[in-house]
């Protein structure tokens, strides 16, 4: 496996002193967001697509340390009822320019549609009242299956692989929902951007979620979550307070390895449960740590990743399951 690194959790660093911060840490990849809900400000989508010169500068600042381009993000809601379809061509001129940087995977979420003649999202989280499943039934099969479906043969000609990140207030924020997607889409291109931290504050088990996404797993964020037990035992975990006040949140994105009493081993055991798995990708570190300063909170991450990722080929080659 490599460390990398997501730059917009430096954006407000140049492109060329994001890609040297990664280089100092030792790590070996880059990903980098292209616009909608990311200010994309460490690439020109526009110019990417339209201009030869440009994909090639781009590309070179990356190359020229020794780093690679693992991924390209485009993190938004592209089935929105309203500004949907603008982020959706964002989404498709990333496709398109990650074919023509010959880079593997373009991140992105699900989406979340509203009810039928809605001009809002609407998260169903529970099946009653029982015109929530109605709901529901309308969001995946008139909005989010045949979208997917386009945009998963776009992607295959494009020979570019979509990694789906399951996350609150969107349509597929779950295990299951991401196999219903995967299913509906394609396993061939359509799998998982695995950010634990999303799962974890739901309640999921990560070891469980990786087995059972097993080689869908195409990518995967280094992010983590802290329980503020005052706060969560109160009111649950579901939770509408800003992250700029974390202390009054049920939970927070923290640092990696300041989420769990454990710190160091939950990552040793996240590493070696995506081994058993098969994985061997890239881990691409996302700060969101409202408490820490980013320049600090990526290189304490980098470092913990470094004491517990595995580097070497096994002398047996564990089967993708």
């Amino acid at each position: 496996m490599k460390i990398g690194l997501l730059t917009d959790s430096v954006s407000h660093l140049p492109f060329d002193a994001a890609l040297d911060l990664a280089r100092t840490h030792g790590l070996s990849s880059v990903e980098v967001a292209t616009g909608n809900w990311s200010e994309s400000p460490h690439a020109d989508l526009p110019a990417l697509v339209s201009s030869d010169g440009a994909r090639e500068e781009f590309l070179g600042k990356i190359t020229s340390r020794g780093l690679t381009l693992s991924a390209l993000t485009a993190n938004g809601n592209q089935l929105h009822p309203v500004t949907g379809e603008r982020q959706a061509e964002v989404v498709r001129d990333t496709v398109t320019v990650a074919s023509a940087l010959g880079v593997p995977t373009v991140v992105l979420m699900s989406g979340l549609p509203g009810a039928e003649g809605d001009s809002s999202p609407n998260w169903i989280t529970t099946s009653w009242p029982p015109e929530n499943l109605d709901i529901l039934a309308y969001q995946w099969q008139e909005v989010a299956i045949p979208y997917w479906k386009e945009l998963a043969a776009f992607a295959r000609d494009a020979n570019v692989r979509l990694a789906v990140e399951a996350c609150g207030a969107q349509l597929v924020h779950n295990v299951s929902t991401l196999h219903r997607l995967i299913d509906s889409a394609g396993a061939d291109v359509v799998g998982a951007n695995l950010d634990p931290s999303h799962l974890m504050w739901m309640g999921a088990d990560i070891p469980a979620v990786i087995r059972s996404l097993g080689e869908s797993i195409f990518h995967v964020h280094a992010k983590d979550i802290r329980i503020n037990r005052w706060n969560a035992d109160n009111d649950g975990l579901l939770d509408t307070v800003p992250i700029t006040t974390p202390h009054d949140r049920a939970w927070n994105y923290v640092t990696l390895g300041l989420g769990h009493p454990d710190g160091q081993q939950f990552w040793a055991d996240f590493v070696y449960n995506l081994r058993s798995v098969g994985y061997d990708g890239t881990l691409n570190i996302e700060h969101e740590d409202a408490l820490v300063s980013s320049i600090e909170g990526v290189g304490r991450a980098a470092d913990l990743l470094n004491r517990v990722v595995l580097t070497e080929t096994p002398d047996w080659t564990p089967a993708r399951v």
